[in-house]
């Protein structure tokens, strides 16, 4: 089986720097099989890199070199880490797009090497990096390794009075507000409101309700999430990530 190489950016697909990063991956380790997890990220939104990050890396086979770049602060004294947890690594920016990884993830810092472009550190940094791990070669040969890594993880959920209140961390291409409210907290007879607005109570799908209404259910990362069936609930509420989501029992 050859080496896989994931590619999770904010570059989008319009201009050249996906193809470039390519062009260095396969060029140095030309028997690496390359797949998207997506170049869609907002601009510079390391959270919800952190998000997609998170849902997609267990999903691959073991020795799989996770390439997320992120970087709004491409150039400056940001270190580019590359790490290793759980028979898998990961290449990224050291700015909170691993903060999902596991307590035990093994950290090194990549060295800059002179000729980098000061703007574009996933062709001239993490690619290589990438490509020489999927050759082999060991994390310890890359740089040495950190402990202060930059952390900042998704946010928790709280318990109040009568449920308990989390908030939106992600919305998908369909509108779907994606919330942290985990399935193990939500009982079948709660409420879920969204920025104080009633979404109803727990559903198993989008055709439980009628199209245009709100729709609650455990989405497949297994949390809680609303909906409009056949529509968009971000535009129809009004909300975007950050917004609370409450649930009452």
């Amino acid at each position: 089986m050859p080496p896989i190489v994931t590619l999770l950016t904010d570059f989008g697909v319009l201009d050249s720097y996906v193809a470039e990063m390519k062009g260095v991956l396969l060029s140095l380790a030309p028997r690496v099989e390359l797949v998207d997890v997506t170049h869609e990220i907002p601009p510079g939104d390391v959270r919800a890199a952190q998000y997609v990050l998170s849902r997609t890396w267990r999903r691959f086979p073991m020795s799989t070199v996770h390439l997320a770049v992120v970087d709004p602060g491409v150039g400056t004294a940001r270190r580019a880490l590359a790490a290793e947890v759980d028979g898998q690594f990961f290449l990224a920016p050291d700015n909170g797009v691993l903060s999902s990884l596991p307590e035990a993830t093994h950290f090194v810092s990549v060295a800059t090497p002179p000729s980098a472009s000061a703007t574009f550190h996933g062709r001239d940094v993490f690619a290589p990096a990438a490509a020489a791990i999927a050759n082999g070669t060991a994390l310890t040969h890359l740089g040495p390794t950190i402990t202060d890594v930059v952390v900042s993880p998704l946010p928790q959920p709280r318990q109040v009075a009568d449920g308990i209140v989390g908030e939106v961390i992600y919305v998908d291409r369909f509108g779907t507000l994606v919330s942290n409210l985990p399935i193990d907290k939500v009982g079948p007879r709660s409420k879920v409101s969204v920025a104080g607005r009633d979404a109803g109570p727990l559903r198993r799908t989008f055709a439980d309700v009628r199209p245009g209404e709100l729709v609650v259910f455990v989405g497949s990362g297994g949390a809680i999430e609303i909906a409009v069936r056949d529509g968009n609930a971000a535009r129809q509420l009004g909300v975007g990530v950050g917004a609370p989501v409450a649930m009452t029992r």
